[in-house]
């Protein structure tokens, strides 16, 4: 999930000052990050993805006119499940092997049934060739979404309350709070190269509340470890009750913890399961080997001398 665009440059300059308070002055030396301690699974591999069918998997759609999404007061009604969704999301064959196909056009999401907790998820995935309105010019976007909670299309009419693994050319592994209900605690720098909120994840950084609406909405990965475009990258999300470890092509780019949902009155619930979600937002999309298993234990990120 990204926003469409940063705002006004006012709001952009006070955004900006707004980073640097909270993550201090920039880092120049980028951390060579690699993962140790991998964790031993303790039951069965299962896989989420039968390969023949969308068995397990509850498509959701959000408005006709995608443009609309991030409005407080759209005014329009999303589509949900009102429709054939067999355009949108359906198995189909590429690369020789069968596939779950994201077309994009239109936005929302495939949520898998399963309540998870305490796992070791690994999917592939790869762009295909097409880009919709009003994204088309725009980095190729989808996302992993889990502990999803809550109702369909609770989060601008499209998404469930969730934790995101962002995928998106260059910024794979991101950590978004999708829903203002999501809470989050991770370790950043400030990068004045990103656009706002200008926080790139580091290991041993300033530590920072993720508040969906706020200067700290999301947080970008220490690396872009993503391949080129039309190749296929393993995506590995470790968890851990509320607490997370992005992995992209076999480099850790981003840990969360704390993962929590907000009440009214402000109380915090950790948030410690969920279902996931495949992305739809504006970029066909193939996904396969979508495997889980259980841990008890997480990797550990260890930064390597420059």
């Amino acid at each position: 999930m990204a926003l469409l665009a940063i705002g006004a440059p006012a709001a952009t300059q006070r955004s900006t000052e707004q980073a640097r308070m909270i993550a201090g002055e920039p880092v120049t030396a980028p951390q060579r990050l690699t993962l140790t301690d991998l964790p031993a699974p303790t039951g069965e591999r299962i896989s989420l993805f039968d390969g023949a069918s969308l068995t397990g998997w509850e498509p959701w759609l959000g408005y006709a006119d995608p443009s609309i999404t991030y409005q407080d007061r759209p005014g329009a009604t999303p589509i949900g499940v009102s429709r054939d969704t067999s355009g949108d999301f359906a198995v189909r064959s590429v690369d020789g092997a069968p596939a779950i196909w994201v077309k994009g056009e239109t936005w929302g999401s495939l949520v898998h049934r399963a309540d998870l907790r305490d796992y070791h998820l690994r999917l592939e995935f790869k762009w295909g060739a097409r880009t919709w309105a009003p994204r088309e010019k725009l980095p190729r976007n989808n996302g992993l979404l889990y502990h999803t909670h809550g109702r369909p299309g609770e989060v601008f009419g499209t998404w469930r309350p969730s934790t995101e693994f962002e995928i998106m050319t260059g910024s794979t592994g991101m950590i978004v709070a999708v829903g203002g209900k999501v809470r989050g605690h991770t370790d950043v720098t400030y990068d004045p190269s990103l656009a706002a909120p200008h926080l790139r994840f580091r290991a041993g950084g300033r530590e920072i509340d993720i508040v969906n609406g706020s200067p700290t909405w999301n947080v970008e990965a220490a690396t872009d470890a993503e391949r080129p475009v039309g190749e296929w990258n393993i995506l590995d999300l470790y968890v851990v009750g509320d607490h997370a470890v992005h992995v992209v092509n076999g480099v850790p780019v981003a840990e969360v913890r704390d993962l929590a949902t907000i009440a009214p009155d402000g109380s915090r619930t950790p948030l410690t399961h969920g279902r996931i979600q495949l992305q739809s937002e504006g970029a066909e999309t193939w996904f396969r080997s979508i495997t889980v298993e259980p841990i008890t234990t997480l990797p550990r990120i260890v930064v390597e001398p420059n």
